[in-house]
């Protein structure tokens, strides 16, 4: 019976069970073994995915540049395609200001905690000469000196700052590059060095776009072998994506449940974590949904005809069920690719050009946690952030999620660099790690369905849509 289900239908039951394992072991006190025992196969499943990603992508980009026919529909196909990922950006950060602003999740915390965080925060902007734009001033009212007197005694700014002294040291080296330094950074030094590093994708999909243009302008008698040679390679590794995503149920069982044993040691420390940043994290998931179960769809459905709603998700499950398993863009990518093919009917021309592309620079979940999670620290703390404000965190999230890599845990550092720039405190970023993992996991959906959104758009207006 089981052989007979959808692959996307048992990467839920490996999801769900792998959940219950986790909440099983932790009030049995397996916690360790689960660790121990089980979670090292999930890690296995990402590096597998991982390892094929690089390859896959320089060989499918090269295999489908070099095919075309017309290599002057590459630059009017990577304008329409950096044109849509721009929109849904802006469009996912739009929607995450408009909900945290809306719902405010960080004005339901106790009064007097606030007002606590309010005088934390000043006293921090006096230590690092940082304005504070929103005309408050809690540390001349003499109501606040004993409080103030009392956290300045107690050390928890120091420790705070200290927490995230690594990430900030990071985002402060980010920050203090030149504008274009992107741009030099899409150029590969060693393409060899590129391809061993999942973080340098860009370079990747760079030289394997040249070599792909100058290999379709060769004559056909010098030219045809080498085709074939990379056509035959990526058929291959196509092949080893089917074979892992067999298992795929098994290790997506493997990872979840290690991830939430990881998380705490009992079921109760898991709610509690939750709990007390409920708020916030139904926040960020009500932005989500709305982007996953409203945007792509009906952007779906506007630009191309006879897409359906259940259509849609059908074809989309396995690997939006994977991102959330995996958080990962990148590793996500091989099957993002094969869904898009087979089941939406996209040529590998396009989809081999515009996916990778959108797992390295289209981020739009993380764009929409980010702006939220900046307003809600703000409000946290009792700092009223201007329009002014708001529109540099628009700014500043769609140029970081061009440079955000796509891994687990990246977005922490660009979270950092905004923070910063709109004159807040960069070790707020301790306040929401509890949950930022099981968050990444759905921001991560939400990037991996707008890349599949947008391909889908790009080849139903280059004519390269299979009609069903």
């Amino acid at each position: 019976m089981m052989k007979n289900l959808p692959l996307h239908v048992k990467i839920i039951i490996g999801l769900v069970l792998g959940i219950l394992w986790a909440f099983l072991s932790s009030s049995l006190g397996w916690n360790q073994f689960t660790i121990d025992w089980i979670d090292p196969f999930g890690q296995i499943f990402i590096r597998l995915l991982k390892f094929i990603a690089v390859p896959l992508v320089l060989f499918s980009i090269i295999d489908g540049v070099s095919g075309l026919n017309d290599t002057s529909s590459l630059g009017r196909m990577g304008a329409k395609t950096l044109a849509l990922y721009l929109v849904t950006t802006v469009s996912a950060i739009t929607v995450g200001l408009l909900v945290v602003n809306f719902i405010a999740p960080g004005t339901h915390m106790d009064d007097s905690q606030r007002i606590k965080n309010r005088i934390s925060y000043e006293i921090w902007t006096q230590s690092a000469g940082v304005e504070i734009k929103d005309g408050k001033n809690f540390l001349a009212d003499p109501e606040y000196r004993e409080m103030a007197e009392a956290l300045v005694a107690s050390g928890e700014l120091e420790e705070a700052q200290q927490n995230v002294e690594e990430k900030v040291a990071v985002a402060k080296k980010q920050k203090e590059e030149p504008p274009l330094q992107f741009v030099v950074d899409m150029v590969p030094e060693n393409i060899i060095l590129s391809i061993s590093d999942n973080q340098l994708m860009l370079q990747v999909i760079f030289f394997a776009i040249f070599f792909g243009i100058t290999l379709a302008v060769v004559p056909d008698d010098k030219g045809a072998p080498v085709k074939n040679f990379i056509s035959s390679i990526n058929e291959v590794f196509l092949r080893m994506v089917d074979t892992i995503m067999r298992a795929a149920p098994f290790f997506v069982f493997a990872l979840l449940a290690g991830v939430v044993a990881k998380m705490a040691n009992s079921p109760s420390e898991v709610f509690e974590i939750f709990k007390g940043l409920g708020s916030y994290t139904i926040v960020v998931l009500l932005g989500l949904s709305f982007m996953l179960f409203a945007f792509y769809p009906l952007l779906a459905r506007l630009f191309i005809k006879g897409m359906k709603y259940k259509k849609f998700f059908r074809i989309l499950s396995p690997a939006q069920f994977l991102a959330f398993s995996t958080s990962s863009s990148a590793a996500t990518l091989p099957v993002t690719m094969e869904c898009v093919e087979e089941g939406m009917g996209v040529s590998k021309n396009v989809s081999s050009f515009v996916l990778p592309i959108g797992a390295t620079v289209n981020m739009d979940g993380t764009s929409l946690y980010l702006a939220i999670a900046t307003v809600f620290l703000a409000q946290v703390h009792l700092v009223d952030l201007s329009l002014a404000q708001q529109l540099t965190i628009v700014l500043t999230a769609t140029m970081g999620s061009i440079g955000t890599a796509a891994v687990p845990g990246a977005s922490l550092v660009m979270l950092i660099i905004i923070l910063q720039t709109v004159g807040l405190n960069p070790a707020w970023v301790a306040i929401i790690f509890p949950v930022d993992r099981i968050l990444d996991m759905t921001r991560t959906v939400a990037n991996i369905t707008g890349d599949a959104t947008v391909a889908t758009i790009i080849a139903g207006s280059e004519d390269e849509l299979r009609k069903d």
